[in-house]
Formats: C-alpha cells, sequence, structure tokens
C-alpha cells in the first residue's frame, strides 16, 4: 500500500497529539482504514537510516520534535536529518549551526531562518503555519550580564521563543553597573521565568534570584580571563547561589536554558 494524499493533505504526516488525534478520529468514523493508519505509523517510535536513528516519537513524549546539534555531524547527514524530520515535525531546529551549515540547510529548504548570533537554524515543517502557533501567555525574559554573552543569551531567546513562549530581551546588566539591573526590576518582576546568562564571575544569577519569587535559570559563559578557566568559575558560582529558586544550566548551554524555560512556562 502507497501513500494516501489525504492523510498528507491533513497535515496527519506531522507527528503532534492534535494531528495524531485527528488521525485516530478519522480511523473511528471510517474515513481512513486501520491499515492506512498503521502505514502512516510505522515509523513512530523512530526511523532507522543507518548513520541515524531519528526520533519521530519525540514530541509525543516531551512535547517538542527531535533537535539536530550540528557540530561533529556531517554536512550530509545534517541534511538527511533534517529532512526525515521536517517531514513529520512542525519545525525543525539545528544548533551550533554555522554560516556553511545554514547555508547549506537553505539550499535544500529555501524556508530556513538562521540567527547568526544564535547559530540556530529554524526549518518549518511541510505543513507548519507559523500564525497558527499558540504563544504561551506568561513571558520568558533573557537577562544577560555582558555583551559579550549575547550568543548563549540569544540561543536560549531562540529556544524558548520557537518552541511557543512570549520572550523578551534584558541585556547589558551585570553586577559591574547594578544601577542598570534595578532600573528595570519591573520587568522582572513581570516574568513568569527568568534566564540568567553571566560570565567572568557569574554573580548576576545570584543576585536576580534574590530579587525575584519567579525561578530563575543561570546559564554560566566561557565569557572571561584566564582565571574564570572557560566558564567554570561561573559554574561554581551559580551552583553555590544561597539565592532560593536558582537552577543551573551546563557552561555555554542557552539551548537547554530555553528549552527547561518554555516547560516551566507550559
Amino acid at each position: 500500500m502507497g501513500r494516501n494524499p489525504r492523510i498528507e493533505e491533513s497535515g496527519c504526516n506531522v507527528m503532534d497529539v492534535d494531528r495524531l488525534t485527528k488521525l485516530l478520529e478519522e480511523v473511528k468514523t471510517g474515513e481512513t482504514s486501520i491499515e492506512e493508519a498503521l502505514m502512516h505509523l510505522r515509523d513512530l517510535p523512530y526511523e532507522d537510516i543507518g548513520f541515524a536513528k531519528v526520533d519521530h516519537h519525540r514530541t509525543l513524549r516531551n512535547g517538542y520534535p527531535e533537535v539536530i546539534y550540528c557540530p561533529g555531524k556531517a554536512l550530509d547527514h545534517i541534511l538527511a536529518i533534517a529532512e526525515r524530520l521536517r517531514q513529520r515535525s512542525a519545525k525543525v531546529l539545528a544548533t551550533r549551526a554555522e554560516e556553511s551549515v545554514a547555508h547549506a540547510l537553505r539550499q535544500k529548504f529555501p524556508d530556513v531562518r538562521w540567527n547568526p548570533q544564535a547559530r540556530i537554524a529554524v526549518i518549518p515543517g511541510t505543513q507548519t503555519n507559523e500564525e497558527s502557533i499558540e504563544r504561551k501567555s506568561g513571558l520568558v525574559l533573557v537577562v544577560s550580564a555582558g555583551t559579550a554573552d549575547i550568543p548563549v543569551a540569544e540561543e536560549a531567546v531562540v529556544t524558548a521563543s520557537e518552541m511557543g513562549s512570549s520572550v523578551e530581551r534584558l541585556y547589558d546588566v551585570g553586577v559591574a553597573g547594578l544601577h542598570r539591573l534595578l532600573d528595570k526590576r519591573d520587568k522582572l518582576f513581570e516574568a513568569n521565568v527568568l534566564i540568567v546568562v553571566a560570565g567572568m564571575e557569574g554573580a548576576l544569577a545570584s543576585v536576580v534570584g534574590g530579587l525575584v519569587r519567579q525561578p530563575v535559570i543561570a546559564v554560566p559563559t566561557s565569557v572571561g580571563y584566564g582565571a574564570s578557566f572557560g566558564g567554570l568559575a561561573a559554574l561554581l558560582t551559580m551552583l553555590n547561589s544561597c539565592a532560593s529558586g536558582v537552577s543551573v544550566m551546563n557552561i555555554d548551554n542557552g539551548f537547554g536554558a530555553g528549552y527547561f524555560a518554555h516547560m516551566i512556562n507550559r
């Protein structure tokens, strides 16, 4: 049995909860046969393409499709994985995508959006309607200590935003000039969850955590001089924060922070 065009036109080849529910309702009403539905779902757990096992089930388990981490992967592997995910996902994120990767993706998928600071490429799915994506009402506020921390902060911004959260930025408000942060304290109190990105000694996360009652996600960056040990000093400061309600990501992990913030916001 080949593909069922009606199923594909309905958007059911994209495996999220709403579309899977629609497929099951069509089976129930007789619009789609059991055999057709089984054929469609044959690759639902994962699709083995030799060099990778593409996880099409992740949206149902975790609420968001598998994300491509680009460093270390061959370019043709990235393109092949993106193609498979795009067929069954509302959108595909490729993280740490350098310009050469973004260029290759755009050659294959002309509608790719690439944020060079965040190094994230966003590939709309075959059935995506961006206007139909529901934004969560709670605000995710991404706070950076300095402008050198912006690339990691932008990775968090793009991730949380593409997952469906409303996101705002508050940049260059580090502890070297605390008045800059305090001047924006109303914005801090407005947020539902805060991501605080800081290098050097990483003290900003503790300061923000001591001001707000909302959860704070601290992200240490590798910004700093030799004694910062590539972000280790900031990481240890954040792990030893005396402010309650502060969780800590790995060094430079803006993606993890954006993902976690959206989960809290959801």
